[in-house]
């Protein structure tokens, strides 16, 4: 063979080589759906095949897929937290239990069961026989011990389906994330202690401490939070409990004498705090006393004697921070208060915080933003909850901006406070008193006038109001004396 048929059997050769290797390393469709399950398996499950070695525009596309998977709605974002809230609270039902050596009640345990279904008559039904026990007289001990932990998951899941899921989120996010670190959140109305709480518990990040002004003339409630915060907050004693029962007791003895002695003076008792019978034969306030332990019911006294009690638990606590939301004016505490987003912030020393002009024009602007922000919202529109629990923290902010001389500013927000919810008869006799106290008693008259046509269902609380505050300007009773 010649040097001329050896080079062209060469070349022959090296192209066919050449075609294979090019057929080799060309991709074969056919192939492809089984290696990208093989890829993916291998992930899935762990295995040496990681990311790194999938090809990037095939982990592109599964990374493209995942996030097309739909997000949970508000309700099941809800749901699941009532969940996680009632499982967590069902421990700690079981663990105050064990450190009592008692055993937690079937009907107990049938409650929590009942929440963690969802299902509100259930857990309505659930619920009914442990109320009963806790108002028998005298109080079962297992069901005392227990309450705190069964309370509040009552509350959570009442809230979740009272309100509009995606408005239960935003609540309880305003209220948290006005906190600042370390704060101490007080909570008082039914939404302003369990939506934060159940938020709290069952969302990443800080653990704030919360309590409620409502529950602290309790004896077991004492207890529940000695349970649960014993190692971030010095708690109240029973001892504490029973000094601010005499003490108010001795406080309301010394009032009550002066209106009975001096009767054309400005009466220092509250209305509905003395002991007059209701229409229905039962009395809005009264005292008891057994073995030296001293009792009082009525919201008005048993409200002075939580007052006392938060006076002392910020005493103990010197070197933390509090926030509250308030079910009842606690005006002890407004001389050093100041707003903190929708709620507001107790005993500020901090230079940068003090309640300024400035602060008290911030506080009306938030209203003014939040009412625009609620009324044109036809979820939020359509919640009698919502815009009831937004318009109390708006007027109870009215009332502290009030406190400190700013009239003008509690005036707008008291007005704000009504344009959020029509219907709150609280917000309609705060914006009245003020009326009356400034000279404007016309003008008062006329608003609760106007509310009672737009509300008939409320004209006889109206009535009852226009009774107990005929004339606030001078008149006024003092608030029970705070030390």
């Amino acid at each position: 063979m010649n040097k001329s048929n050896s080079r062209w059997l060469w070349l022959i050769v090296g192209g066919c080589l050449l075609v294979i290797l090019i057929a080799l390393f060309l991709p074969r469709e056919h192939r492809k759906p089984n290696a990208d399950r093989a890829s993916t398996n291998e992930i899935a499950s762990g295995s040496a095949a990681d990311a790194s070695h999938v090809p990037r525009a095939r982990f592109l596309q599964r990374s493209a897929r995942s996030e097309a998977a739909p997000s949970p709605t508000a309700e099941e974002i809800v749901a699941s937290k009532v969940r996680q809230f009632s499982h967590n609270r069902r421990a700690l039902a079981h663990a105050m239990a064990d450190r009592v050596k008692i055993a937690v009640p079937s009907d107990v345990e049938r409650f929590f069961a009942a929440v963690e279904t969802g299902h509100w008559n259930e857990i309505d039904s659930a619920f009914k026989p442990l109320a009963d026990r806790y108002n028998a007289k005298p109080r079962p001990h297992d069901i005392d011990i227990l309450w705190g932990p069964i309370l509040e998951t009552l509350g959570a899941a009442e809230s979740a389906h009272d309100w509009p899921a995606q408005k239960l989120l935003d609540y309880g996010d305003a209220v948290l994330s006005s906190l600042r670190p370390g704060m101490v959140y007080v909570g008082g109305t039914d939404p302003g202690r369990f939506i934060p709480t159940l938020l709290n518990e069952t969302t990443d990040g800080e653990r704030h401490i919360i309590v409620t002004q409502n529950g602290l003339g309790a004896s077991s409630y004492l207890d529940y939070l000695n349970f649960l915060y014993s190692d971030r907050l010095t708690t109240l004693t029973h001892e504490d409990s029973n000094r601010a029962f005499q003490e108010y007791l001795a406080d309301f003895q010394q009032r009550l004498a002066h209106d009975q002695q001096f009767p054309d003076e400005p009466r220092q008792v509250l209305p509905g705090e003395n002991n007059r019978a209701k229409r229905d034969g039962t009395s809005n306030f009264t005292i008891t006393s057994k073995d030296g332990l001293v009792g009082v019911s009525g919201d008005v006294a048993i409200m002075a004697v939580n007052e006392r009690l938060l006076q002392m638990l910020l005493q103990k606590n010197p070197e933390l921070s509090f926030a509250i939301e308030q079910s009842f004016p606690l005006k002890s505490t407004y001389a050093d208060a100041t707003p903190l987003g929708p709620i507001m912030e107790l005993r500020v020393q901090d230079s940068q915080n003090v309640f300024t002009a400035e602060r008290a024009a911030q506080s009306v602007d938030y209203w003014r933003t939040t009412a625009q922000q609620l009324l044109a919202d036809p979820e939020a529109a359509g919640s009698l909850e919502t815009r009831m629990a937004y318009a109390k923290m708006a007027f109870e902010q009215a009332s502290l901006l009030l406190d400190h001389h700013y009239s003008a500013e509690a005036e707008q927000s008291f007005r704000l406070a009504n344009e959020i919810c029509p219907s709150s008869s609280e917000a309609a006799f705060r914006l009245s008193d003020l009326l009356t106290r400034s000279g404007r008693a016309n003008e008062a008259a006329e608003l609760l006038e106007d509310f009672a046509r737009r509300n008939p269902e409320k004209r006889a609380a109206v009535e009852e109001f226009r009774q107990s505050h005929p004339g606030r300007d001078e008149t006024a009773p003092k608030p029970p004396s705070i030390p």
